[in-house]
């Protein structure tokens, strides 16, 4: 079997066994839908926008990315490790970079069906979509390869249960650094700073820039998005482990 034809075996095994998961489908749509519907309503979004959902809507687009591509990933493939799983597709033609490559289309796949969801709560809610659209996709998909490196080295790295925890503890501080549903010029001066190297707040602070209404994107979130979408792959590549 070709390299081609076994990444796309594994993808379709990947986004049917997703599909399967239905409690994990539905923490992945209701939790950024609820953050978008939630702080749209209450005062707590003082930015320079003159709607809160030219700030909220590219802020959970960003957190969704993260949510699916870090969190959701290491979780799955950390506890396929554990249980042999990986070791078993380890004997097969699929390469250790074909794995990780039908994964982060599977990851891609879920995120297309989120991305639509929450564009639609957000027009909704009142938001007015304007150009930007295309560029903020390909934020999207730079912040989707990203984060799916980072979970993914995770996965292959640490045990099953310290990825649960460390997927989860990540993601709730980047939540609050990263610029999703909280301003970065709000956090203390060396925090933001901090931020600003992150991937949570190069994504979203780009998609952010795309989508709002004469919105400037700020150079340094594409350098540190591009840096983050080589970087986090090429690592998750080397340090990969089948197994525990």
């Amino acid at each position: 079997m070709s390299t081609r034809r076994a990444i796309g075996a594994q993808t379709r095994a990947e986004l049917a066994l997703t599909l399967r998961r239905g409690e994990s489908l539905l923490v992945s749509f209701a939790i950024p839908v609820g953050i978008l519907v939630f702080f749209s309503q209450v005062s707590t979004v003082d930015t320079a926008y003159r709607d809160p959902l030219d700030f909220l809507v590219p802020g959970v687009l960003a957190l969704a990315v993260m949510s699916t591509a870090m969190v959701s990933l290491a979780i799955a493939t950390g506890y396929e490790r554990r249980y042999g799983v990986l070791k078993r597709l380890g004997s097969t033609p699929l390469s250790r970079g074909g794995l990780l490559a039908a994964k982060t289309v599977n990851v891609l796949a879920i995120e297309a069906l989120q991305f639509v969801v929450i564009v639609v709560t957000g027009l909704a809610l009142g938001w007015h979509l304007d150009a930007g659209i295309v560029l903020a996709v390909v934020f999207l998909v730079l912040g989707t390869v990203a984060f799916a490196g980072i979970g993914l080295t995770m996965a292959g790295t640490l045990r099953a249960e310290a990825t649960l925890a460390g997927a989860n503890g990540l993601f709730l501080v980047l939540l609050f650094i990263g610029g999703m549903a909280y301003p970065l010029d709000k956090l203390p001066t060396v925090l933001e700073e901090f931020a600003k190297v992150l991937p949570a707040a190069a994504l979203s602070a780009s998609v952010r820039g795309a989508l709002a209404p004469g919105g400037h994107i700020p150079g340094w979130s594409v350098v540190v998005l591009a840096v983050w979408a080589i970087g986090a792959p090429l690592v998750a590549s080397r340090v990969f482990r089948w197994e525990e």
